[in-house]
């Protein structure tokens, strides 16, 4: 009996053999890689930031012994939320007191609370600061009520404008806003990324996927704007990051329509370069 050999040929997936920067958090980038791979790319992990626990915490503190007092809390980012949680455990502040308020996320940070018992009053569709606010508009009575808003403190790079403007958005409700630091965001150091800052100078880097504007702040104090351009495809995770993006001296090549999870933000990378760049339509 003769055997013939069998070829068998694999569909190469949209991102096959692309090399994606990634300049996220190490727990953000490792949940965004995940996608990338999927897809077919080569993550290239870069954090530019990275958060950690602040030193001493009095603020945040006296904001848990007062829970009772805020009808809402706010959280912007996971590590806000592993930030009180952390602390009120320390603190011996029960889950239950958390609880008193309702409580706000965006996209799949509700669930990271769920994950930790605690119910979600509110999660936004349109999944960003703004999203909250356009929701808590809606809310009878908005403007007699206090909320508290666990923020990163900022050190190395400029504040982006996020944080300032959801604190203004949400005071411009009527409500009465506490914003208390929870944890530190802060740039790190160029020395650390020789060999990556080397891939894209010599245009070895396909696209670089932001996902906050402080990335992009952070990597643009160890290579310039036109470097970076002529070398790699830029991505934001959303418009809101795309804009600040742009006012930093970037030109923005993909912009994720779904911004609520790392899966709608691979999928417009690997439509982009499925179809080329003018398959993205910037908002």
């Amino acid at each position: 009996m003769d055997f013939k050999t069998l070829t068998v040929f694999t569909p190469l997936l949209p991102l096959h053999a692309k090399r994606i920067l990634v300049t996220a958090p190490r727990l953000y980038a490792a949940r965004l890689s995940e996608k990338i791979i999927g897809q077919g790319g080569l993550p290239i992990i870069m954090p530019t930031i990275e958060t950690c626990r602040l030193e001493t915490t009095p603020d945040l503190d006296r904001a848990l012994h007062n829970l009772s007092t805020f009808d809402w809390i706010a959280f912007t980012s996971r590590t806000g939320i592993d930030a009180v949680w952390h602390r009120a455990q320390q603190l011996g502040i029960p889950p239950e007191m958390i609880q008193h308020s309702k409580i706000c996320a965006i996209g799949k940070d509700a669930d990271r609370l769920r994950e930790l018992g605690l119910r979600v009053d509110l999660v936004p569709l349109d999944p960003s600061p703004a999203g909250i606010v356009a929701e808590l508009a809606t809310v009878p009575g908005i403007e007699a009520q206090r909320i508290l808003v666990p923020a990163p403190e900022v050190k190395g790079v400029p504040e982006p404008n996020v944080m300032p403007n959801f604190v203004a958005d949400l005071g411009q409700l009527g409500l009465a806003v506490t914003q208390v630091p929870a944890y530190i965001t802060q740039s790190l150091d160029a020395g650390f990324y020789g060999v990556e800052l080397g891939l894209i100078r010599h245009g070895m880097v396909d696209a670089i996927a932001f996902t906050s504007t402080a990335e992009v702040s952070a990597l643009l104090q160890m290579i310039d704007a036109q470097t970076i351009m002529r070398q790699c495809a830029i991505a934001c995770f959303g418009p809101y990051t795309a804009t600040n993006a742009q006012q930093l001296g970037l030109s923005v090549d993909v912009v994720a329509i779904d911004y609520s999870s790392f899966a709608g933000f691979v999928a417009a990378i690997s439509q982009f370069f499925q179809d080329g760049p003018d398959s993205i339509i910037l908002p």
